[in-house]
């Protein structure tokens, strides 16, 4: 049974169960509308909430409405039912008057017709009903009023054929939407179609708005629309074939991200909290070691301290019992007084005093440097996250090797790791350290070492002297040429390199130090690996410790070059410059952020006076200004 037409509901596109005629005309099952309208409260639209409208037309509804079910239309639904024989027959329709004829300035009447039978409608459609019928009694239409907007059956069209006042009124055959078939403009009856707009026109617009454009009657334009109907349902259904297939693939690709980020999620967390177990297991074992060092020097302390309280005890309880004179006879005096001398001589001088060293503070600095590491580490992770990094194994290394090609063939320095020792000579400087710059917490050993200590030294007032940071820089500036010289890292942690002469040597402890501004850089041993620094950026270097560091600066060249040396030979570390663009015009290749900022900011570096400078990071740190031949002093020294 073909359930298309009014007998089927819009909404479930199945028959009418229970069916609801709203106030605009349109038909639903009460199920469907109340499926669709869950919170309008009971029996209908009318309870809170916004104003309910019909899922067809939109057209919105009083808030008392309440919904019934139309009996009229489930007897026809019935009686549709149980087959056309079972359809009782229409009563015979009354012969039409005959119409007057029209006067000269009255519009042509159409003739009007007999009602159409059942047996007329398309299977499966209502007849358009009259509409001054009684509800739930109204007979099919015979004419459609475009005037008054209503039809009429044949009992009810009368007063059109007999009233002069009504004859004018156009008559039409029944239509089922009378206010779409007119024009909004000039309530004209829609009777032709612009294809030039493509919309359906009065004659009214066609002779004003219109005028000019292609226009055909609604027959012709329907005989060609219908003529390209079968191209145009076959394009819909192979695009409907390919929605639905590109739909599935959506649908497949939409779990399969799902799946895959459940998977990602589920991983990292887990290690996350593997790498938060490390640094918690980390932190136990530094915290074991700052309570154990503890434990052993207050031991030691608190011993010495017992020790001198006691001694004190006895000479002064010796002292105050020689002290009574003659009031004891001999034999005490001669007892008391041995025992005063015993006393005075178990203390050969002041205690120990606090000592220079705590093992223990070294906590704090494999600490710090951890977290450096870290936030490195993950500021590089990051980068890579976003396509802006290398893979995992190059941003270990954070990219260090320059680009051969971005590197000047035509430099004349020649210092390359191949070269002996001997060569690096050739353009010695004598370091001397300066003390008017040691910080408080450095003690010198006269101008070649420096060791860090935990009581300040007392050293006289000077507007060099770094007042935050345990720096120290070498006498004498270097602004032109080549200079070498070499340091040995005796103990700790410790970073070489260069300063500017004008730098504040009263900056704020994270700005102040080495390699942590744009005016200086340097070379860090933090005991376990060599990493550069420079502008606040640090590059970890995949070397093994070399005691001996030879610091080499080509102030033409505009470079910073650091030098393992061992037996006679020296081995590249790094070698710091700005990068230059490849020549044919072509952009050099994608470097690191640490790249980044030597070409931008290292070049600035030497348009400065430099210095040598030393920064001693941790509580044990000493070095040594290395001994150079003594037949290289350069002619530097005496600039």
């Amino acid at each position: 049974m073909d359930v298309s037409g009014p007998f089927s509901c819009p909404i479930c596109l199945e028959p009418l169960r229970e069916p609801v005629t709203l106030p605009c005309g349109h038909n639903f099952c009460l199920a469907c509308l109340e499926a669709l309208w869950p919170h309008r409260g009971p029996g209908g639209p009318g309870g809170s909430g916004a104003t309910a409208r019909c899922p067809l037309c939109q057209e919105p509804f009083p808030d008392g409405l309440q919904l019934r079910k139309n009996h009229t239309l489930c007897e026809l639904l019935q009686l549709r039912q149980s087959g056309p024989s079972q359809t009782p027959a229409p009563a015979p329709a009354p012969a039409p008057a005959p119409a007057p004829a029209p006067t000269p300035n009255q519009a042509p009447v159409l003739e009007p017709s007999a009602p159409c039978a059942p047996e007329s409608w398309p299977e499966g459609e209502e007849p358009v009903r009259c509409d001054a019928c009684p509800e739930g009694a109204a007979l099919p239409a015979a004419r459609s009023c475009l005037s008054c907007l209503a039809s009429f059956c044949t009992a009810h069209l009368r007063p059109h054929e007999r009233s002069p006042a009504l004859r004018g009124h156009r008559l039409v055959p029944p239509l089922r939407r009378l206010e779409e078939s007119l024009c909004a403009r000039h309530l004209r009856p829609l009777e032709r179609y612009c294809r030039t707009e493509r919309v359906c026109v009065s004659d009214a617009c066609a002779a004003q708005e219109h005028q000019g454009h292609e226009l055909l009657s609604l027959e012709q334009e329907r005989a060609l629309q219908e003529a390209e109907s079968p191209q145009v349902l076959s394009a819909a259904e192979d695009r409907l074939d390919e929605l639905g297939a590109s739909i599935a693939q959506s649908r497949r690709t939409v779990a399969l991200i799902k799946s895959a980020a459940l998977t990602e999620r589920e991983k990292v967390s887990q290690l996350f909290t593997e790498a938060i177990g490390t640094l918690q297991g980390f932190q136990s074992e530094v915290m074991g070691f700052i309570a154990e060092g503890e434990a052993t020097m207050l031991s030691r302390a608190q011993g010495e301290l017992r020790q001198q309280e006691e001694q004190r005890a006895r000479l002064s309880s010796a002292r105050q019992n020689l002290s009574q004179g003659p009031e004891i006879d001999s034999i005490s005096f001669l007892q008391e007084l041995l025992a005063l001398k015993l006393a005075l001589e178990e203390g050969g001088g002041p205690g120990p005093g606090p000592p220079k060293e705590l093992s223990f503070t070294k906590s704090s600095q494999a600490v710090k440097a951890l977290r450096d590491l870290l936030t490195l580490a993950c500021a590089n992770q990051w980068e890579f996250l976003q396509g802006m990094g290398r893979d995992t194994d190059n941003s270990q290394k954070l990219g260090l090797e320059a680009d051969a090609e971005s590197q000047d063939p035509d430099s004349t320095n020649g210092l390359e790791c191949e070269e002996s020792r001997d060569y690096f000579l050739k353009f010695a400087f004598i370091v001397d350290l300066d003390s008017d710059t040691a910080d408080k917490f450095l003690q010198l050993f006269g101008t070649k070492g420096v060791k860090r200590v935990l009581c300040p030294i007392s050293y006289p007032e000077s507007p060099m002297r770094f007042t935050h940071c345990e720096q120290v820089l070498g006498e004498g500036s270097l602004d032109r040429g080549t200079y070498y010289w070499e340091v040995e890292i005796i103990e700790g942690w410790v970073s070489v390199g260069v300063m500017a002469e004008d730098f504040s040597p009263r900056e704020p402890y994270d700005r102040g130090r080495l390699g942590r501004n744009a005016y200086s850089c340097c070379l860090q041993w933090n005991g376990r690996n060599f990493s550069v620094w420079f502008y606040g950026l640090e590059a970890t270097l995949p070397h093994s410790f070399c005691p001996t560091v030879g610091v080499c600066l080509e102030y033409a060249d505009r470079a910073l070059a650091f030098y393992a040396v061992k037996d006679g030979k020296v081995s590249l570390l790094q070698r710091l410059r700005a990068s230059k663009p490849r020549r044919g015009g072509s952009p050099p290749s994608p470097l690191t952020s640490f790249q980044s900022r030597l070409d931008s900011h290292f070049p600035n570096l030497f348009t400065h006076r430099l210095k040598p400078a030393f920064f001693l990071e941790s509580v044990d740190a000493h070095l040594q200004i290395g001994p150079l031949k003594k037949s290289c002093i350069s002619v530097l020294k005496r600039r």
